[in-house]
């Protein structure tokens, strides 16, 4: 069998060129997902090399300032970097650890990158307590690497950092998991300090 130019026709090339450009179709998704997944891998401060903590000073939203090294006269302190207004584990998050940071002597300081406004009303909503500062641009996330995590390109997702009163890093987690209990939270805390 023949085609119109005079050459015999092969149906058998069609298909084969079908095929490759249904797996490329298929692939493509894929490998893109991979990319995105390994650029959203963030290393995190191990104990054998914690690093010093960078030093700020932020607002509440009622516009107070608070520094970390404010924070760290009193001891070790607990940094919450969450995405903020639209999610409302992250919120639900800080009364549900209020109690055993107090236990612990730990100074929490909540930070999110939203309007001061926006976050009180939603910490109202939640019958937050806990002052929570406010980081215009996310400057301070991008200085711990608590940005581009998980896909979120221009905020925290659920991040914790445990700044020891020496000023140095002792533990970092992220958590694809916009809520954590108490118990496990503070599990995995003991565990990495060694406690």
């Amino acid at each position: 069998m023949s085609n119109r130019s005079g050459h015999p026709s092969h149906p058998s090339q069609r298909p084969a060129k079908t095929s490759i450009w249904r797996w490329l179709a298929f692939g493509a998704p894929i490998l893109f997902l991979a990319v995105l997944l390994a650029a959203s891998i963030v290393s995190e401060p191990t104990l054998d090399d914690p690093g010093s903590a960078p030093a700020f000073e932020l607002s509440t939203t009622a516009g107070e300032p608070v520094s970390l090294d404010e924070a760290l006269n009193t001891g070790d302190t607990l940094l919450y970097f969450s995405m903020g207004v639209g999610c409302d584990g992250c919120f639900a998050q800080i009364p549900e650890i209020e109690a055993t940071v107090a236990e612990r002597g730990l100074t929490l300081l909540p930070i999110m990158v939203d309007p001061a406004p926006m976050v009180a009303a939603e910490a109202a909503r939640f019958a937050i307590n806990t002052p929570i500062l406010i980081d215009p641009g996310a400057k301070v996330a991008e200085a711990y690497g608590m940005v581009g995590v998980y896909g979120h390109a221009d905020r925290p997702s659920h991040s914790f950092a445990l700044v020891r009163q020496d000023g140095t890093i002792g533990w970092v987690r992220h958590y694809a998991e916009m809520f954590v209990p108490s118990d496990a939270l503070f599990d995995e805390l003991d565990q990495a300090m060694g406690a």
